[in-house]
């Protein structure tokens, strides 16, 4: 990731998806694999998110200060909006064991 901001742009729109479809592997994965950067690369912990009508908000504890951005809902929704509309193109297929 380039920065702090992308990787938490696209942690929480990977995340939106996740939360909408927790049977998903590919979203599970996915959001594992921005987990683990947030937390190994930049040392981001205790991220909590909040939403209103327009815009996603998330605090997080970094570099021994809590910060806060923001991203509006539409950036964020984009994907999960898209699986919504095609869910024929995202069908979902497990990992077997």
């Amino acid at each position: 990731m380039k920065s702090l901001h992308d990787a938490l742009y696209n942690w929480l729109t990977i995340k939106t998806v996740y939360d909408a479809r927790p049977d998903d592997t590919a979203a599970k994965e996915t959001k594992e694999l921005f987990d683990g950067i947030l937390a190994d690369e930049y040392h981001v912990t205790n991220i909590e998110v909040t939403k209103d009508d327009m815009m996603y908000y998330i605090s997080y504890h970094h570099e021994d200060e809590t910060k806060k951005t923001r991203f509006p809902r539409e950036y964020i929704e984009v994907t999960l909006n898209q699986i919504n509309q095609n869910p024929e193109r995202y069908q979902n297929y497990p990992t077997e064991e």
